[in-house]
């Protein structure tokens, strides 16, 4: 019998998680699972252990090269794999495996129909390109899972919903002129964070022209401006019909965080992950992968991600279209 949700949290999960007083350090898995218990979320919801991929699965996204060299940086256990955002560790190629490897067996849980909504805490690394690190992530599991949706289950038409504070280039870039990636990302405008990318001007490429949408917010923009978005990006994800969602709930959109400058609060990832379980039913068989994505402040990550499990745990059924 199939569950309403899974939650992926083992404790491997949290070893992907930078030293030296890190922005992306081990305390992130450690507030979400503190709160997650004091809700009572661990008696409604299946809990799973974390899992290692294989390289042939990293593969399906990122070139051979690359992760032979990120395995090869992860052996010496210092240095940067990039400017120096990303630091080297001692066994960080095993733990960006288990990123991976996680974000995979929430696929293939929901592709099989044991269960409706699954979450991964530690994932949602928008930032790496096909052979690239960049913004504290070395593989992008989001990239793998949708290469594994299409090659291993046969989906083509996949959106990808990012409200993370800076836009998923990483995803953008890779099916820029793909025209079954549907993508939409609300985030802070590029002007004034990292990665500088994600203006309105940017719909997708070629056979892809719109059936890409960028949203950059102004610095200060709280939930009233986030609902406003919020409107647009949900007309376009029912228009697309999708298959499968992909939802990158980053929680550095939250007010108080200490790299971006938004002002959400937790509602307003209640509110989005609400309105895509009512899309997932309606057009995907209620498929929803959730994935934690960025966040820096451990009071945000509590309340943000436990306001998508809440979503998760408490929407209705519907009957898919």
């Amino acid at each position: 019998m199939a569950t309403d949700v899974a939650v992926y949290a083992g404790e491997d999960l949290g070893r992907y998680a930078f030293p030296g007083g890190h922005p992306f350090g081990p305390y992130r898995l450690q507030a979400f699972l503190a709160e997650f218990d004091r809700r009572g979320y661990a008696r409604r919801a299946e809990l799973r252990e974390s899992v290692r991929s294989v390289q042939a699965d990293i593969e399906l996204f990122h070139t051979r090269e690359y992760v032979d060299w990120v395995r090869d940086k992860s052996a010496t256990g210092h240095g940067y794999f990039d400017g120096g955002d990303t630091p080297v560790y001692p066994g960080v190629y095993e733990a960006a495996s288990t990123v991976v490897g996680t974000t995979l067996a929430a696929v293939e849980h929901l592709m099989s129909g044991r269960c409706r909504r699954a979450f991964v805490p530690i994932a949602g690394l928008h930032h790496a390109r096909r052979d690239e690190t960049a913004g504290f992530c070395i593989f992008n599991d989001c990239g793998i899972a949708i290469e594994a949706l299409r090659r291993r289950h046969g989906a083509r038409r996949i959106a990808y919903v990012d409200i993370d504070a800076h836009h998923g280039d990483g995803v953008y870039y890779a099916y820029e002129n793909d025209p079954d990636l549907i993508f939409a990302d609300i985030h802070e405008d590029g002007r004034h964070l990292y990665p500088g990318t994600g203006g309105v001007e940017e719909r997708g490429t070629g056979p892809a022209l719109g059936t890409k949408l960028n949203i950059p917010m102004p610095a200060g923009a709280g939930d009233s401006d986030f609902m406003e978005a919020w409107e647009v990006v949900e007309a376009f994800i029912d228009a697309a019909r999708p298959e499968f969602i992909l939802f990158q709930c980053g929680v550095d959109s939250l007010a108080g965080d200490p790299v971006t400058h938004l002002v959400y609060s937790a509602a307003a990832h209640a509110h989005a992950a609400r309105r895509l379980c009512v899309l997932a039913d309606r057009h995907s068989a209620g498929r929803l992968l959730g994935l934690g994505g960025g966040g820096y402040d451990a009071g945000n990550i509590a309340q943000g991600w436990n306001a998508v499990i809440e979503q998760f745990l408490s929407a209705p059924h519907r009957d898919s279209d």
